[in-house]
């Protein structure tokens, strides 16, 4: 028989906590092993305990939801965590998960929803409330909107400049292939970082290889 789904709950209303351990310990493939009333004390027994899966709030007094989420990642990487909040505006939603949760359900969540959340994120498989979900989709949207129009904000020289670029050539070496001045190249490959909202030519080529403007793909055509 395998070995249990190991978990840790993490909310600071005990009644939840009770209710969330109560459930859980019906199933014979999950063993609770804590449930804590606050951020700090999770981030003190998560090296301890490394459980496979954590429940966790979001607003909690002291240490928040996303603050420790970021602190039990780096305590135990191996950890899933899964967000059950009451919690669904984008302010709470988009932090933690740059923090690092897996998964994010909110209260209302059906039980045996919780159950098949758990086992889900022991394999590493998200889950994510519709709702959640379709924000999700409509941030990924609008980030691809964005880069599509920082993009096309580049003149065709600056585009073929930023391929250069991506390419690995010098300044010098992009001025011998365009057949223009370094002065030229400079100034152009400035004007590049700025339209795109990057720092330096290394955040330039990761952008062309990510949009697919190289070799001959996408946007770069």
């Amino acid at each position: 028989m395998p070995d249990p789904i190991t978990i840790l709950i993490v909310d600071d209303h005990a009644v939840v906590r009770h209710g969330i351990r109560t459930l859980l310990e019906t199933e014979e493939d999950f063993e609770v092993v804590g449930d804590v009333g606050s951020g700090a004390e999770a981030v003190l027994l998560v090296a301890q305990l490394v459980p496979d899966v954590i429940l966790i709030d979001l607003l909690m007094p002291g240490m928040d939801g996303v603050e420790t989420t970021h602190l039990l990642k780096q305590h135990s990487p191996h950890s899933q965590i899964i967000v059950l909040t009451s919690y669904h505006e984008d302010e709470h939603i988009f932090p933690a998960i740059r923090a690092g949760a897996l998964s994010y359900l909110l209260k209302g969540v059906a039980l045996g929803d919780i159950a098949v959340a758990v086992r889900k994120a022991a394999r590493g498989e998200a889950v994510l409330h519709p709702s959640i979900a379709t924000r999700m989709l409509q941030d990924l949207h609008g980030q691809t909107r964005e880069t599509s129009r920082l993009y096309a904000t580049l003149s065709e020289r600056e585009r073929e400049v930023l391929k250069c670029i991506a390419q690995g050539l010098s300044n010098g070496q992009i001025a011998e292939r365009l057949v223009i001045t370094e002065r030229t190249v400079k100034s152009h490959v400035n004007n590049i970082l700025s339209k795109l909202h990057v720092v330096d030519r290394t955040q330039a080529a990761i952008y062309a290889w990510r949009e697919g403007i190289m070799g001959g793909m996408g946007r770069g055509k």
